[in-house]
């Protein structure tokens, strides 16, 4: 008798759960499930090695221990290691002297685009204020002047590409946050290309990393409510300046969703906008 209730206990309260559409809905279920990641070994000595040099117990100008040392040391081979410093390097954390040994740069010095994922990842994703302060003022600096360049430079066939990630907007599943981030990057990769500086779009491409955590964590705090629309609607606003090439209107509109975005992203972190142009 006990088992009996028990199991309709069980099927009853499963009945209501779907008749009332589940305690959350499939959508709901899919913003709070991300696919698993597993490092690579090489990976994983990167990331170790940075964390090392970035919390400053590896000290600037430092040399490491010799690469079969170190690579006990980490649990992994020589080969691995050696691809990991070779990033390090790339990043500007080390520098690798020939027959001398690799010795701990300073990267505000010697530091790459490379750098801002390696302090993403170091602050675990989160967002470090200062960093963040950092990050929002060098694009507003260049992504205004980008803007007021596209309204000069673009040509029908970037129109016609505005227009048609304006329809996919409108079509977007707004409760897929790497959709949101995937497509509000592409927007603002049109606009460096439409610039018709060379080197912008290539900024904004080496940026890509940290520029999707940032808009990642944006879209994923605003599911739901109409903070979204809104970052529509300034893109909207955008394209329709870039088409009638105001150019000082279209870097008008920039700054405003630049800074529309920089004062939530700001209490993300708890942080304050004491900046007027931020």
């Amino acid at each position: 008798m006990t088992f009996v209730r028990l199991d309709f206990g069980l099927n009853f309260c499963y009945s209501i759960f779907n008749l009332a559409g589940g305690f959350t809905t499939g959508k709901v279920v899919e913003t709070l499930i991300e696919p698993l990641y597993v490092q690579s070994l090489k990976e994983a000595c990167t990331n170790k090695l940075q964390k090392l040099i970035l919390s400053g117990k590896l000290k600037i100008g430092q040399k490491l221990p010799p690469e079969r040392q170190l690579a006990e040391q980490l649990g992994v081979s020589r080969p691995v290691l050696h691809e990991a410093l070779v990033d390090l390097a790339s990043q500007g954390l080390v520098t690798i002297v020939p027959r001398r040994g690799v010795f701990v740069s300073d990267f505000r010095t010697s530091g790459s685009l490379a750098m801002l994922t390696a302090l993403i990842s170091y602050h675990n994703g989160e967002l470090d204020q200062p960093f963040l302060e950092s990050l929002l003022q060098m694009r507003l600096l260049m992504e205004v002047e980008t803007a007021r360049l596209a309204a000069i430079h673009r040509t029908p066939d970037h129109l016609e590409q505005f227009q048609e990630l304006l329809e996919q907007e409108q079509q977007v599943n707004c409760q897929d946050v790497q959709a949101l981030a995937e497509i509000d990057f592409r927007f603002h990769q049109l606009l460096a290309i439409a610039s018709g500086n060379l080197i912008y779009p290539l900024v904004i491409n080496s940026f890509k990393p940290v520029y999707t955590n940032l808009t990642s964590r944006f879209f994923k705090h605003h599911l739901g409510d109409g903070v979204i629309a809104e970052v529509f609607n300034f893109h909207r606003q955008l394209v329709q300046a870039i088409q009638s090439q105001d150019a000082h209107l279209s870097a008008t509109i920039m700054s405003e969703m630049l800074n529309h975005g920089a004062r939530h992203l700001l209490s993300l972190c708890g942080g304050k906008n004491d900046h007027p142009d931020l």
